[in-house]
């Protein structure tokens, strides 16, 4: 009996040591994968002043001019590269546009904008799932913006797909971020809840053991 636990406890022991050497691997390529996707991606984010009722609407109306303005712009856009130069090129109008905005509604906060790598928790649009990671992002700054933040994708051109109106919207959404991204990539974002069932091996193992 003695003989039996013993290597029972071993073969445990060596099932644990090479799960844990599974798991390093693992998120080491999980990194690798959460790196090359944030190189394929532009995020917009709209920052309000702050989280009063007034300055989250205020949010909302910017947003939607500008994406309003720039949507033709990048939607017919083929690259993350000429994304890039798009918001680029139109930057001062866009802050003009966020401007007037904040002015006609009887504000007098600055705008800023800007183009650079921020670093973003996990976030979820419609059934696409970001991982937390560095992703490059064109941020417009309202006032002290201290408020919650509106975001989108702009290349891929999600920003102008409407994930609220059910699955046709996010079957478009999955389509065009699938023009960027490989199929292990899309496995990664995508929000597949029912088909994910992680079990552990070790305490199958276990249990097979206890029962015989």
């Amino acid at each position: 009996m003695k003989r039996f636990l013993r290597g029972t406890i071993i073969i445990v022991i060596m099932i644990f040591g090479c799960e844990i050497i599974g798991q390093v691997f693992i998120k080491k390529a999980d990194t690798k994968m959460t790196e090359d996707i944030s190189e394929k991606i532009i995020r917009f984010h709209v920052l309000a002043n702050s989280d009063t009722k007034d300055d989250q609407e205020l949010k909302l109306k910017v947003k939607d001019e500008i994406i309003k303005f720039i949507q033709p712009k990048l939607s017919e856009s083929k690259s993350i590269e000429e994304s890039r130069e798009i918001l680029l090129k139109n930057d001062e109008e866009i802050k003009k546009i966020a401007d007037k905005i904040i002015k006609d509604n009887g504000y007098s906060y600055e705008v800023k904008t800007e183009l650079q790598k921020e670093n973003f928790p996990v976030k979820q649009y419609g059934d696409i799932v970001l991982p937390q990671g560095e992703y490059e992002a064109y941020r417009v700054l309202i006032g002290d913006y201290k408020g919650q933040n509106w975001w989108c994708v702009m290349f891929p051109p999600l920003c102008f797909v409407d994930v609220t109106k059910g699955q046709i919207e996010n079957e478009k959404t999955k389509e065009e971020l699938g023009s960027v991204l490989d199929k292990n990539e899309m496995e990664m974002v995508c929000d597949n809840k029912d088909n994910i069932k992680v079990k552990s091996k070790v305490f199958e193992v276990i249990k097979e053991l206890i029962e015989k």
